[in-house]
């Protein structure tokens, strides 16, 4: 159970990040669709809203589309919370709590918005590795990651460090 608390904290916390971050950028720095401030020469802030999903897919170019994303988005993260009630081991946690806060925070933007506010520019010259993206984009990626690799990598470990410590599997 406090693992499932810490998970809460840090999707709480990752949430308040990410909409600190974007009232920074749209009301603090003023910036308006388009506008790029240079912090870096490979980082700068560049503000766009995006009426689709990862990658620009299903664009919300209509209410019923955009309501449709609100509702879907909000399932995916309840399914995330669900399966964070019932996981038991902090690596799951903790990507599941990356998820679920980066899923709210844009979830939070297309409800009251219409769309996702984006800012966060990487380049290298002119090449982008990402498309822009914010906070919560980055957190619902790395949790991603972190799920993927401990399914792919630490389950089977701990599979088969459970079967040689399980009585009996010397015999078999």
């Amino acid at each position: 159970m406090k693992y499932r608390l810490a998970g809460f904290a840090v999707a709480i916390a990752l949430f308040l990040a990410d909409q600190a971050m974007k009232h920074y950028v749209t009301q603090t720095l003023a910036m308006q669709r388009g506008d790029v401030v240079e912090l870096l020469p490979f980082f700068d802030f560049r503000l766009t809203y995006n009426f689709g999903i990862s990658l620009g897919m299903f664009q919300a170019d209509s209410m019923e589309m955009r309501w449709l994303l609100v509702g879907v988005t909000s399932l995916i993260a309840l399914v995330v919370t669900i399966w964070m009630l019932r996981e038991r081991l902090l690596g799951e946690i903790l990507g599941l709590a990356l998820i679920l806060g980066g899923a709210l925070g844009n979830i939070r933007d297309r409800y009251e918005l219409g769309y996702v506010v984006d800012y966060a520019d990487l380049h290298f010259g002119e090449f982008r590795p990402f498309l822009i993206f914010n906070i919560a984009d980055a957190a619902i990626t790395i949790g991603v990651l972190i799920i993927l690799a401990r399914a792919f990598f630490l389950r089977d470990k701990e599979e088969t460090s459970e079967t040689e410590t399980a009585p009996g599997a010397a015999e078999s």
